[in-house]
């Protein structure tokens, strides 16, 4: 039977047996629901066909599958209906390592980093022998599989799904022993039973450790052929460390070892105990070892594997039983100098989490903070007291709960928690057997993302400071509440208030050459700023150089960007210039107004308009007239990627200053009459074509709801007003509520007119 399809292929402990089984010379195909891009690539370059999930090729003689695809699996279904034998990986693998001498390395917790290093000190021996381990190195250099020459194959042999029996090995080497996978052993005497039986089948030798109780009750009942060697601190063979070497150890030989001393590049006491079973099994064997036999030993794929380290250290590791956390978090905490250590542990199978859920939450205790993700399930069904609330409610009694985050169902929200809380000096371990891999390669991409955005502010500063006149502000972490009408929003990561337009252009051209975004603050009204601020160069044209009114000799007048409006509204009158009064209760600029084509009282900001100045995001200075720009409601195209520095109005025909400021006051009573006069942001969703946003919101019953501190105004019913203490979070939360009443109940869709500053309402509405 030479074509061979694999269920699962994807996986750590199928893909290395797909690889091993298309060296031997088997045609072979396999499929995965969610596909690692490091395995995947692997087994593409080994010749290995992969097809889409539930693809059963016509040619195929045999399925092989992980314990976790279940029978009603489209490809298992497909194989029963031709009638095709279906095998386990461990099945499929003790059939083909049969006609040599097998090295089964087994046990609870640290097989696959023992099979890892033993594979790394017969190959730097150069000693002959195939291998099939169940996972990756972290260097590609070796293969996680090989058939290799001689009569010895080195295996990782996993005992959670009973396969184990199908095995007789020459050696067996048990790292150690604990009670685990209750969906298959409901007794510990059950896993005593499947252990007894492979040490009875061992043919040649049997490697304990000398610290694993139930090894040593296996070794006392005795009945085996096979001799029986201890490894450990006390054991036949012993290691023990005596120095630290970055990133690994130096340990020191003893007993029947005729190696003295050892590097091993491998951190953590655990590891002392695996080196040592691997160098004994080794010597065993016959390799000649030497001192830096394990020191180059890459390591494994999440086996404490650090996947980034710069201010915050992180690692992943697969621990998913309460002793392995706990010996991975003792290990972290020995090695870290600063900051705390924080984890993210995803429970592996609810099985498991049942068994174990007190025993997680004493581990998990010795974290700093936990952030609990929901139990991956390997293809079970929830059991009764098996979720990550089961181990959550166990912390709280334990009382840790106010150093755990859980956010059931939401892994966003709970990424997002965790990237505010981590400090510089942080070592973060993302721990769990399930897929919490991906999730945390996607995490340290995007602090990847951070760090070096963080790089670029620094740069950004050092850079425009050494440029900049000394009259420019320029300050990091600002807050712009203050600054906004509506009185909330968190800090700009750099705020800018350039003194010229010269010092506007180094601002500009020094964020854009680093890809920085770039905002404008005008007099803060018509916007939201969000409560964690705006990660952004965010440019206020505040400073007085931005504030001119010039009447031109051609009976325009030029105005700054900078200059209020209501500043406008009075120079303008007292100049006796008319056509500007409309203006003159809208709070903002004159930067803000041409941007946004503000408009009140029936009049609009380009209905003055003759010409702009601008200047691009680039630092180029252009002036149009109002003929060559696109404008529509509350809109300005050309100033969307650009700042306006200021315009030339065309006032209409001068008259009295006395009826100018009459009209001024009849816009003012009006106003105070039919607007709220607490902190808002002006109206907050834009008139829907032919109505009033302001009535559809009232006629919805809406007038005075509140979240928080923030309410829908009584007075006007398109103003949202701040109470004293509202949050942007309070605010975006009434938008969310007031588009669905009106939506529910008059069938109309609003659309927000107030800027979310730096966000786009698209995300959050």
């Amino acid at each position: 039977m030479t074509r061979v399809h694999l269920l699962g292929a994807g996986g750590m402990g199928m893909a290395p047996l797909g690889l091993y089984l298309a060296e031997l010379g088997f045609m072979v195909s396999g499929e995965d629901d969610g596909w690692n891009p490091a395995v995947r690539a692997l087994l593409e370059q080994a010749g290995v066909t992969l097809t889409a999930p539930g693809t059963l090729p016509d040619e195929v003689q045999l399925v092989v599958h992980s314990s976790a695809v279940a029978p009603s699996h489209d490809s298992r279904r497909r194989a029963t209906a031709r009638g095709l034998p279906q095998v386990r990986r461990g099945e499929m693998l003790a059939e083909v390592v049969k006609g040599r001498k097998l090295v089964a390395v087994t046990g609870s917790h640290g097989k696959t980093t023992t099979t890892a290093m033993l594979i790394t000190a017969l190959h730097r021996a150069g000693f002959p022998c195939g291998w099939v381990l169940g996972g990756l190195f972290n260097d590609a250099t070796l293969p996680p599989a090989r058939v290799g020459a001689g009569d010895w194959v080195i295996a990782e042999v996993d005992e959670s799904d009973g396969t184990i029996g199908r095995f007789s090995p020459e050696v067996t080497v048990v790292v150690n022993l604990d009670w685990d996978h209750a969906d298959h052993y409901a007794k510990l005497s059950d896993l005593e039973t499947a252990f007894s039986a492979l040490l009875a089948r061992t043919k040649g030798a049997i490697f304990l450790s000398d610290a694993c109780p139930l090894s040593a009750r296996l070794a006392a009942r005795g009945g085996f052929t096979a001799p029986i060697h201890t490894f450990g601190r006390t054991g036949e063979y012993q290691g023990h460390r005596t120095a630290d070497r970055s990133p690994g150890q130096e340990l020191a030989l003893g007993g029947r070892f005729a190696l003295a001393q050892v590097t091993v590049r491998a951190p953590g006491e655990f590891n002392v105990a695996n080196a040592t079973a691997a160098l004994a099994v080794a010597q065993h064997l016959g390799a000649t070892l030497t001192s830096d036999s394990l020191a180059e030993f890459a390591g494994v794929r999440r086996r404490q594997s650090v996947l980034h380290a710069s201010s915050i250290t992180v690692y992943e590791d697969y621990a998913h039983h309460p002793t392995e956390i706990r010996a991975l978090l003792g290990s972290l905490r020995r090695e870290r100098t600063t900051g705390r250590l924080v984890v993210v542990f995803q429970p592996h199978r609810f099985t498991r989490t049942a068994q174990f859920k007190a025993e997680f939450a004493a581990a998990l205790a010795g974290a700093d903070h936990v952030f609990l993700m929901d139990v991956y399930a390997a293809s079970e069904t929830p059991v009764a007291g098996g979720t990550s609330a089961d181990i959550y409610a166990e912390l709280k009694q334990g009382g840790a709960a106010d150093h755990v985050t859980y956010l059931p169902g939401d892994e966003t929200g709970l990424l997002k928690a965790l990237a505010a809380a981590l400090q510089p000096g942080d070592t973060l371990a993302f721990v769990g057997a399930g897929d919490i891999e991906l999730t945390a390669r996607a995490f340290v991409a995007r602090l990847k993302a951070r760090e070096e955005r963080e790089a670029a502010w620094q740069n950004f500063l050092i850079t425009a400071r050494a440029r900049l006149g000394p009259a420019t502000k320029l300050l990091e972490h600002e807050v712009l509440a203050a600054k906004t009408t509506m009185r909330v929003g968190g800090p700009a990561r750099v705020y800018a208030e350039p003194a010229g337009a010269e010092d506007l252009q180094h601002l500009l051209r020094e964020a854009g050459a680093r890809n920085l975004p770039v905002l404008l603050l005008g007099r803060g009204s018509n916007l939201i700023i969000p409560d964690h601020g705006v990660d952004g160069l965010v440019i206020s044209l505040g400073h007085p150089a931005w504030q001119s009114f010039e009447p031109q000799p051609d009976g325009r007048l030029w105005v700054g960007a900078g200059l209020r409006l209501k500043n406008l509204c009075g120079l303008a009158t007292k100049a006796g210039l008319q056509g500007f009064e409309f203006l003159e209760g809208i709070p903002g600029s004159v930067g803000g107004a041409l941007r946004m084509n503000a408009g009140a009282m029936g009049g609009w900001m380009f209905d003055v308009v003759d010409e702009v100045r601008l200047m691009t995001l680039a630092g180029e200075i252009h002036t149009r007239k109002k003929a060559e720009l696109h404008v529509d409601y509350r809109h300005c195209a050309e100033l969307h990627d650009a700042i306006a520095l200021g315009a030339w109005l065309r006032p209409a025909a001068g008259v009295d200053a006395d009826a100018i400021r009459r009209q001024i006051e009849v816009y003012q009573k009006k106003r105070v009459e039919s607007q709220p006069r607490e902190p808002s942001a002006g109206c907050i969703f834009k008139n829907p074509p032919g109505g009033s946003a302001g009535r559809l919101i009232d006629e919805s019953g809406l007038k005075g709801e509140r979240v928080g501190d923030a309410e829908v105004s009584t007075v006007h019913a398109n103003f949202i007003v701040n109470r004293g203490h509202a949050t942007s979070a309070d605010i975006i939360a009434l938008v969310q509520k007031v588009r669905a009443r009106v939506k529910s109940v008059r069938g109309v869709d609003l659309e927000p007119e107030v800027l979310l500053y730096g966000q786009e309402w698209r995300d959050v509405l």
